[in-house]
């Protein structure tokens, strides 16, 4: 399994090397294939150094460097030998604006620089009351521009309306959409929303999915834990 952790806007510098210490210091138990991520916000980046955790950023803009007030490109990420970026998260689409171009150019600059990409789609809660079939072809509309070849990425699906609402996706609704990318894209699936020790068992078990992108259950270090050792 693969185990996610996205801070978002929470944590600093301080407080995510703690997490990181404490996280260490009990990666010991964890199953031997099992693979652990941490996205901090970008000014808590450092150069943590870890055989078990994989550092990757949560957000970058497609440029080595120059005059685009206010981002971090690939200059300021190589500083932390960070090979790892998400892409096409929810929250930068509905909230930021971001388009499906501009997530597609993200991600075939980061695909040129090698880097390990986890690119998120979902849906909304109106297209998902349309139908198993409409969900779909929505999500297979997020691959426009995706070069879906490439070897280094793997997708995370976030239904929208699951995400930090404490609602789930059934397990009926997560299998048949995470069969149904599969058909598609033959690479890692990820489950992200609302994800906490209680499902984390169920949603373990179901077929393709291949780890769990985790939110406000992974901001503290005793709650990722328990959802990558007792799952």
């Amino acid at each position: 399994m693969i185990y996610i952790a996205n801070f978002k806007t929470n944590h600093t510098r301080e407080t995510t090397r703690e997490y990181l210490t404490k996280l260490q210091l009990q990666l010991f138990k964890k199953r031997p294939n099992d693979k652990v991520y941490v996205f901090p916000p970008l000014t808590a980046l450092d150069d943590y150094q870890s055989s078990d955790v994989t550092i990757g950023v949560q957000n970058a803009y497609p440029i080595k460097n120059g005059a685009v007030t206010g981002e971090v490109g690939l200059e300021q990420i190589a500083e932390f030998n960070i090979k790892t970026i998400l892409i096409g998260h929810s929250e930068r689409r509905e909230i930021l604006g971001e388009t499906q171009k501009k997530i597609a150019e993200k991600f075939n600059f980061f695909k040129e620089q090698d880097f390990e990409i986890i690119y998120c789609i979902g849906e909304s809660l109106e297209i998902r009351e349309k139908g198993v079939d409409a969900v779909i072809e929505h999500l297979v509309s997020q691959f426009e521009g995706i070069d879906t070849s490439y070897e280094n990425f793997m997708i995370a699906y976030e239904p929208i309306w699951a995400i930090g609402t404490g609602r789930t996706a059934s397990v009926e609704e997560i299998t048949q959409t995470h069969n149904a990318l599969k058909k598609v894209v033959d690479k890692p699936i990820l489950y992200g929303g609302s994800v906490n020790s209680s499902n984390i068992k169920e949603i373990a078990q179901i077929e393709n999915v291949d780890g769990v992108l985790v939110g406000g259950a992974s901001l503290k270090t005793d709650t990722f834990l328990e959802l990558i050792l007792h799952s």
